[in-house]
Formats: structure tokens, C-alpha cells, sequence
């Protein structure tokens, strides 16, 4: 793909990145790396960070489409989505329900339920008590973690019932807060290319879990590339975790993660609609082994756009 051809075809880029969730320190470096990749590959591209009045930028700036990098709440859950929908400026990734549903842990866990993919028991935490009866009925140890939050924010890992009160008040000051049963085991996400399940990440931490400081700050996560799982393992978890996306309505790119138990049983955690395009992130480390360099893994997404308009293939 020539520089001159992919400027003429794109056109006008937004880069639409920052906003205001939690997420935002993320979101911002995710932004700047996947900005300078497409205008190192000659992309019209251009960084706009999201403020509350990011339709108005949008709709009056002349852009043709946009690549959404926002991570969190209001660019992730579906918010952005409707409104670009509204204006009609075509964008990267999952649509308004797909984002929606997978910004929510419960409904996401409820609708892996609903058809039949496997995901670790859980339990809603309304109040100090429920944390305490979910130690019981789920067992220890559990997560708890905010249904409405990304990047690990909010979340415990809880190994003692004295535990789970503070971790369920550490969560509830995000929202809505869940409980789910830890599975002990390996952790490995799978990344998604349109159709394409891109090659398992096998993750080590010496962390308690894979935490934000594990995702962003520590240098001692360990990313296993190839997973060293079995094949067989490997082609069910990537196989499963297309399921799980397009269950969701997850579409264009997107990331799933989840634990391989004791026997090798994989177990669905989460999906993330925009993952993180950082220097730690696991989506361009995926595609780097697939062969996919980062510059043409972000051109590829952006070509997602062009999917339905005059002259163009999906």
C-alpha cells in the first residue's frame, strides 16, 4: 500500500484518543502510537483528544472517518459509537450494543451464560454483605472487581474473608461491583483481527494477578509468544474466543482473555472492544508474531471503514 494511495483513500483521519474515563493515561499513549503509525504510513491522520464536545470537533473538522482508541467508559461502552452513528462518520471497531455489552462485565458474563460458553461463576455485590456471602457461595479465592471498568482498575484478588470487605468498598467506588471465582491456572489472551483469531499469549506476573502496574508499569510480566500450551489447547482457546466476541457482537478487532484451569479447561474473563495499542500492549505483540508490523496492523483496522462504501470490499 503506497503512502499517496492510502492518503487518497482514507482521507481525513480523526484519531480520537484521551476522553475522561479512568482509562485516560492509557488511552492517551494507545492514541500517539497508533497516530504516528498511520501517518508513518501515510495517512492523512490526526490526534484528537476527546472532550464532551467531541461530536461537534468531529462532525465540523472535515474528517471522512475515525479510528477510535478511547478506552473506558464513554469511547468503549457504545456512548462514542451511537453518536458517530448519529453523524454518520464511519469508525473502527465494534458497534453501539457489541461495545456496550462487552464494557459490562455482568452482561457480558450473562450473555457467555445465555449461549453456552464457559465462564467462572460469579455473584453481584449490592452491599458489604453480599461480599461477605460471596466468599461463601463462590469460594475462595475470588475476584471483585467494578463491572463498568477497564485495565484492571478497581480490582482485588481476595484470598481471606476479612478480604472482601474492603475489596468490595475499593471497587464500589467505580459503580456496580461483581464477584467471580478465581481460576487458578494459566492466563492467556487471544487477540482478533476481523475474522482472523490472531496466535495465544500465554501471561506470567508475579503479581497477585495481572493488574494494571502488571499491564503498564512492572517489568516482570512475562509474555509467552508462542503460548507453549498444546496445540490443541492453543486452537480451543483462540476458537473460543472468536465465539465469545462475535456473541457480544464484537466486530472489526478486539481482544479476549481468559485462564486454562488445571485440566486445560479454558475459562472466558473478559472482551476489550479497543485494546491497548501501547509498547506493552498484547494486541500489536500478537500481530508482530503473525507478521503483521505495527504501522500495517493499525492501516489494516482503519481499512475496516471503508467496509460498504462505493467500490470497496468488506
Amino acid at each position: 500500500m503506497t503512502a499517496g494511495w492510502t492518503s487518497e483513500r482514507f482521507g481525513r483521519v480523526a484519531v480520537v484518543y484521551g476522553g475522561w474515563s479512568a482509562e485516560r493515561s492509557v488511552s492517551l499513549k494507545s492514541g500517539a502510537a497508533v497516530l504516528a503509525g498511520l501517518q508513518r504510513a501515510g495517512v492523512d491522520a490526526h490526534g484528537v483528544d476527546a472532550g464532551r464536545d467531541i461530536l461537534q470537533v468531529l462532525a465540523s473538522g472535515g474528517f471522512d472517518r475515525a479510528f477510535l482508541i478511547l478506552h473506558g467508559r464513554g469511547g468503549e461502552d457504545g456512548c462514542i459509537q451511537g453518536g458517530l452513528d448519529i453523524i454518520g462518520l464511519p469508525y473502527t471497531g465494534t458497534g453501539v450494543l457489541g461495545s456496550a455489552l462487552a464494557m459490562d462485565k455482568l452482561r457480558t458474563k450473562q450473555f457467555w451464560a445465555g449461549a453456552g460458553l464457559p465462564t467462572p461463576k460469579w455473584q453481584i455485590l449490592a452491599s458489604a454483605d453480599d461480599a461477605e456471602f460471596a466468599g461463601e457461595r463462590i469460594g475462595l479465592p475470588l475476584m471483585i472487581k467494578p463491572t463498568l471498568e477497564g485495565s484492571s482498575i478497581g480490582m482485588t484478588k481476595v484470598r481471606r474473608t476479612d478480604e472482601l470487605v474492603p475489596a468490595w468498598r475499593a471497587a464500589a467506588d467505580f459503580g456496580p461491583v461483581i464477584a467471580e471465582r478465581f481460576i487458578e491456572g494459566e492466563e492467556v489472551t487471544v487477540s482478533l483481527l476481523g475474522e482472523r483469531a490472531l496466535p495465544a499469549i500465554r501471561l506470567e506476573t508475579p503479581r497477585a494477578f495481572y493488574d494494571f502496574a502488571a499491564k503498564y508499569e512492572a517489568g516482570t510480566t512475562q509474555y509467552h509468544l508462542p503460548s507453549g500450551l498444546a496445540p490443541m489447547v492453543e486452537e480451543r482457546c483462540r476458537e473460543l474466543a472468536r465465539s465469545a466476541f462475535a456473541a457480544l457482537g464484537g466486530s472489526g478487532w478486539g481482544r479476549v482473555d481468559l485462564m486454562l484451569d488445571g485440566v486445560g479447561q479454558p475459562w472466558l474473563i473478559e472482551a476489550n472492544t479497543a485494546p491497548g495499542m501501547t509498547d506493552h500492549s498484547l494486541v500489536p505483540m500478537a500481530a508482530a508474531h503473525a507478521g503483521i508490523g505495527f504501522d500495517e496492523l493499525v492501516v489494516d483496522i482503519l481499512a475496516q471503514t471503508l467496509a460498504g462504501e462505493p467500490g470497496e470490499g468488506p
